[in-house]
């Protein structure tokens, strides 16, 4: 799945349906702003298999929309060739980290550096919490940790 030459990431949540696609969409916009998406391979997906196939939370795709950037992404579940093919797997929360680090202990050639999104935080907001149960306000707040969250990881990787 991953480019050959170029980078991957794939950003992962619990259900694929809020957080993860919400950071993929970003990502992927400022990839594309950057001149850069040509070189990266840009994914998002679920530790659970909950909402395969589903499209993202109607408030994410609102909030998305809000600030010029849309989503046509369909949920799918994190498999073992995602582990040996992305370069990066970033996560939003504790329990996504420790079931991908599980998962990934079982895979012979993985090569993903699995980190916390919030990692890159300027904030130091280490966590990205799930806005499912939550407002349209807890959309945003996820949005605005992934703006800051994905500027910093492209610096980083130009």
């Amino acid at each position: 799945m991953a480019a050959g030459s170029g980078k991957s990431v794939l950003f992962v949540c619990l259900g694929n349906i809020c957080r993860s696609p919400i950071a993929e969409a970003v990502f992927r916009k400022m990839a594309t702003d950057g001149g850069v998406v040509d070189k990266w391979v840009i994914d998002s997906g679920a530790t659970s298999d909950w909402n395969i196939g589903s499209l993202p939370d109607s408030r994410g795709l609102a909030c998305l929309r809000r600030h010029g950037t849309d989503s046509d992404h369909r949920a799918r579940q994190v498999t073992k060739e995602d582990f040996a093919s992305f370069d990066y797997i970033l996560c939003m929360d504790e329990s996504n980290l420790r079931d991908l680090n599980k998962k990934a202990n079982s895979v012979k050639n993985s090569k993903a550096k699995i980190e916390l999104l919030g990692s890159y935080d300027p904030e130091k907001q280490l966590i990205i919490k799930d806005p499912y149960y939550g407002s349209d306000q807890d959309f945003e707040t996820v949005y605005e940790q992934c703006v800051r969250c994905c500027k910093v990881f492209l610096e980083n990787n130009p």
